[in-house]
């Protein structure tokens, strides 16, 4: 009987819940042997020797001043000691120089914070845009 009379629907739910998996195996086995034979036209390519341009400026690279706060708050330009006035001389000029020099700034570790802080000052009014702290690795 098709149809059942409700009475053993177990054995028709069993057959009914069970997926098919070979029409799902069959697609993807043919689809796998066209990438296979597909594959080898995708990586064919020709061979030309394309010409090579720089397209990047030119840019000559700056100078770097050492700029040193010593343990007394001494204030040295490229290893030369320098009073207050002749420091802020000489950042004014680094400043109107074309490129800017950066300014490389090392402060002793028994420094015055006070002391770094003023050759900071000095340096952005002068109207330096280049400004780095030099600092030694934990050994």
């Amino acid at each position: 009987m098709a149809f059942g009379n409700g009475l053993d629907n177990s054995v028709n739910d069993e057959e009914m819940s069970e997926i098919n998996m070979t029409p799902m195996v069959d697609v993807m086995l043919v689809l796998l042997i066209i990438f296979i034979i597909a594959m080898p036209l995708l990586t064919h390519t020709i061979q030309i020797d394309l010409p090579t341009a720089d397209s990047s400026p030119h840019q000559a690279k700056p100078e770097s001043v050492t700029l040193s706060v010593t343990a007394n708050g001494v204030s040295h330009w490229n290893g030369k000691p320098l009073l207050e006035d002749a420091l802020n001389q000489a950042l004014q000029t680094a400043a109107q120089q074309q490129p800017q020099p950066e300014i490389h700034l090392r402060g002793d570790r028994r420094v015055e914070y006070e002391h770094v802080v003023k050759v900071m000052a000095a340096a952005q009014r002068a109207g330096i845009t280049k400004l780095g702290f030099v600092t030694e690795p934990d050994s």
